[in-house]
């Protein structure tokens, strides 16, 4: 013989309406914190009573979820993008060293993909994403154009309205990467990857001076003096100005 549960009292289905609206409220927290907020509240009850209430009533602590990410809006997907011509495609990335006294150096790198020249590499202390519009807005200036596109990862600098702002004013294109994917930005990558065998992983730098000094003329050598492989030995200048000789040539 199955037995009728007793009806729920006033009181009961009153403690029962508090505890949801605990739930909605402070949903990290769990039943034995709304036993404790239960009776600051005026409620004549103990743990037991709030336990059975609550699972009762099917209330849990959700699961937690990983904070999402701000992404950039792409133009063009990343994985779809190669470089043709020289400003085609500028791409942008950032590594962090560490002076001797403990101070965080970040370097901005800005390479043009089909060229591979070191077009700007900027060292501070702090870089946000007001100080990578003036370096782009420098850029374009020395070399009387603008890129195609912009790519890059989902940092917070990289998806600021300012660099979007830019973009769009410039008619530049975005191709943001995947989050989790820098094979999708393989070029500046890779020139990082250089910088940080060749000078990052080797040189001690004392203060910040030290390092903008270090790293322009590193930068200098690799443009102007360091064959590439991927440009059959050229440097990126070099083959930059043969790109530009041919191109005469053609006309």
């Amino acid at each position: 013989m199955r037995l009728t549960p007793p009806p729920i009292t006033t009181e009961e289905a009153e403690l029962r309406a508090w505890l949801r609206r605990f739930s909605t409220d402070r949903p990290r927290w769990g039943w034995r914190r709304a036993a404790k907020m239960a009776r600051r509240a005026g409620w004549q009850v103990n743990n037991k009573r709030i336990r059975r209430l609550w699972r009762e009533e099917g209330l849990r602590v959700p699961p937690k979820h990983h904070k999402r990410r701000r992404l950039g809006s792409s133009t063009t997907p990343a994985d779809r993008l190669s470089a043709t011509h020289p400003n085609h495609v500028w791409a942008l990335d950032y590594q962090f060293d560490v002076t001797s006294r403990g101070r965080t150096i970040k370097i901005l790198h800005v390479v043009d993909e089909h060229t591979r020249e070191s077009l700007a590499d900027v060292v501070d202390h702090s870089i946000d994403a007001d100080a990578t519009v003036a370096v782009l807005d420098k850029i374009v200036g020395t070399r009387g154009t603008r890129p195609d596109f912009i790519r890059c990862d989902n940092g917070p600098e990289l998806t600021a309205n300012a660099l979007r702002d830019w973009c769009r004013f410039n008619g530049a294109g975005t191709s943001y990467i995947d989050p989790g994917s820098p094979w999708q930005n393989p070029w500046v990558e890779s020139y990082g990857s250089r910088m940080r065998d060749e000078l990052l992983a080797i040189e001690q730098f004392d203060t910040l001076l030290e390092a903008q000094v270090l790293v322009s003329d590193w930068r200098e050598e690799y443009n102007t003096y360091r064959p590439h492989s991927a440009l059959k030995m050229l440097t990126p200048n070099e083959y930059a100005e043969r790109w530009r000789t041919n191109q005469l040539q053609l006309k």
